[in-house]
């Protein structure tokens, strides 16, 4: 699925802080809620709530339902499903990106033997010295 990528900003920057991603955990957990409730759990101002709320609302992570004089915010999992899929797409790249190089050093294991062309421990002795080579006169 494709998203747009300011959608796709919109949401990295909404869980990008500890607060929302807080936010969106309680509202995950325990469903729909009255405004004052979420900001209970919090040590700052009513205000920075706001905030944190209105960056999650506009990512499309929350929703506000008026019932009756009661606001209740609810969590919405759809942007958090595009961003997945989205990183979904990039972990595909490197899986074949790993299993490619991984068939490199295979194929080079085994055409220079198993420890390669320098032996067990490298082109540096087993001292951590350069090897020399012996030569016969």
């Amino acid at each position: 699925m494709f998203v747009g990528m300011d959608r796709l900003m919109d949401v990295l920057t909404a869980i990008s802080h500890p607060t929302r991603r807080a936010i969106i955990a309680q509202l995950a957990a325990g469903g729909p809620t009255r405004f004052l409730d979420v900001a209970r759990r919090f040590d700052t101002a009513l205000n920075a709530v706001t905030k944190h709320l209105k960056l999650l609302e506009r990512a499309g992570l929350i929703e506000r339902e008026r019932r009756g004089r009661e606001v209740l915010i609810s969590f919405r999992a759809e942007p958090l499903r595009d961003v997945a899929g989205w990183v979904h797409g990039y972990e595909r790249f490197w899986n074949t990106q790993l299993d490619e190089f991984e068939q490199y050093f295979t194929n080079k294991n085994a055409k220079h033997g198993k420890h390669g062309k320098h032996g067990k421990h490298g082109k540096h002795g087993k001292d951590g010295k350069h090897a020399r080579r012996e030569t016969t006169r």
